[in-house]
């Protein structure tokens, strides 16, 4: 039976097989000794995304009062739900993540920690999923944002849609409208700035992130 730790582009913590190509955390949200969620679903405003492997350290899951480890399909699909990359092991992506996010504003690099006020502002509302209206056509949504239409979230990428599932991405299509925007609005102008998501093999190809 799998732990309830993957996550859906709207930010639901849910217990399904699929693993994913990222991991990260929003604090310790768990009790180790039965492996399950606590009612709250964050400890910290700093949701992140990290790798799987890093430096050869293991871990076991849900097992110790340390963060709780979550998962992604990929970094699209986090990004939506509301983190952000890691500093401390994807530090390059990190960085080119703040860069995008500050050339989006035409400022200087802003701190972690300002980044995050502003993610729990746009990723919430009344402690559930902040929806956010899609201003303009798809098409000028940059690859790697994420769309709702009904209950189901989309993945953009040169100009088709991949339809999130709990085996993967399901065939590419296009998709005339959408209901909302899932991803919130200053990671979807860092992704306008250039910064480019890692997308799982499902969706037809993978980017360095």
């Amino acid at each position: 039976m799998p732990l309830q730790n993957r996550v859906t582009p709207f930010g639901d913590i849910v217990a399904i097989a699929q693993r994913g190509l990222f991991t990260g955390n929003r604090g310790i949200i768990h009790d180790p000794a039965s492996k399950t969620l606590l009612s709250r679903r964050w400890a910290s405003k700093a949701w992140l995304i990290c790798v799987c492997e890093y430096k050869g350290r293991r871990r076991t899951v849900m097992g110790s009062r340390s963060w709780t480890e979550l998962f992604f399909l990929d970094e699209a699909v986090a990004l939506a739900a509301g983190h952000r990359p890691c500093f401390s092991c994807r530090r390059d992506a990190a960085e080119r993540f703040r860069a995008c996010w500050a050339s989006a504003r035409h400022g200087g690099p802003s701190s972690a920690r300002v980044m995050d006020d502003v993610l729990h502002r746009e990723r919430l509302e009344d402690r559930k999923k902040r929806l956010h209206p899609v201003a303009g056509s798809l098409a000028a949504l940059p690859d790697g944002a994420v769309v709702a239409a009904g209950k189901d979230a989309f993945t953009l990428r040169a100009g088709l849609a991949c339809r999130w599932t709990s085996e993967g991405y399901a065939p590419p299509r296009e998709l005339g409208r959408a209901d909302w925007l899932l991803t919130p609005p200053s990671t979807v102008l860092a992704l306008s700035a250039g910064y480019r998501p890692v997308l799982h093999p499902s969706v037809g190809a993978t980017n360095s992130g």
